[in-house]
């Protein structure tokens, strides 16, 4: 595998329960900070990054993603939507779309970002690491780690000299930024139901999960609370530039 990383895949299949009332009419990922929806924030960094396809997943109310986003053009980019029934979760979401995701027979590396993430992380930097995950004999990941926050203390797992470890302290939380070896999903029929979960920890497990600690700006946005804090700082930091 050695075709540059062109692809990337935004998850918007989530129905937003907590961001009820908000969500009853409008996809999570179209809800607006700092006047513009969530998503469209992750394509404008991802195009400016190099990205070229960028694959959309979607549940509820996907009709209405679609109508809002169109084809990419105005971003300089190509979208490929991967409708769901029902949400499939993460795994099962990239094994739906894999035929989006590959254009031929080999398998290729991806990133793959969460479309309610607000962040200034560089996406340019991960060129360098998809290139030595192409390498690998067996397929692997490299996971963007982020300090913990508030809403999550305890972390999900550490990382020791660039290898991502389920045992090591201190812990650090997943940003919901990370690269993927297609060839993880093939055996995964498509329609399944499938968490990331025992994904991570095979590949953790094998050794073959890299990683890297940003502390840069990185909002989860999961809260009606957390959206409006998001738009409050976004709108200021507009006011002062």
């Amino acid at each position: 595998m050695t075709k540059p990383l062109t692809k990337a895949m935004i998850f918007a299949a989530g129905r937003g329960e907590r961001m009820r009332p908000l969500t009853d009419h409008t996809p999570k990922p179209l809800l607006e900070a700092g006047g513009k929806p969530l998503i469209v924030w992750q394509i404008e960094r991802l195009a400016q990054a190099g990205f070229r396809t960028i694959v959309i997943n979607h549940a509820w109310l996907g009709e209405r993603l679609e109508a809002a986003l169109g084809d990419g053009s105005c971003w300089g980019v190509q979208l490929r939507y991967s409708p769901e029934q029902e949400a499939l979760e993460t795994a099962g979401g990239i094994a739906q779309a894999l035929p989006l995701l590959e254009d031929g027979a080999a398998g290729e590396i991806f990133l793959g970002v969460a479309g309610d993430v607000y962040t200034d992380f560089d996406y340019t930097s991960l060129h360098a690491r998809a290139g030595r995950l192409a390498s690998q004999a067996g397929p692997g990941m490299h996971l963007v780690m982020v300090p913990n926050p508030p809403f999550h203390p305890a972390g999900d797992f550490g990382l020791v000299d660039g290898i991502v470890s389920g045992d090591a302290e201190p812990r650090l939380t997943f940003g919901s930024i990370a690269l993927y070896d297609t060839r993880m999903f093939r055996a995964l029929p498509r329609g399944t139901r499938r968490a990331l979960t025992p994904y991570y920890r095979e590949t953790i497990a094998r050794g073959l999960a890299s990683g890297e600690l940003y502390d840069g700006p990185w909002d989860n946005v999961g809260t009606v609370a957390q959206l409006q804090a998001l738009d409050e700082r976004l709108r200021l930091a507009a006011a002062k530039s």
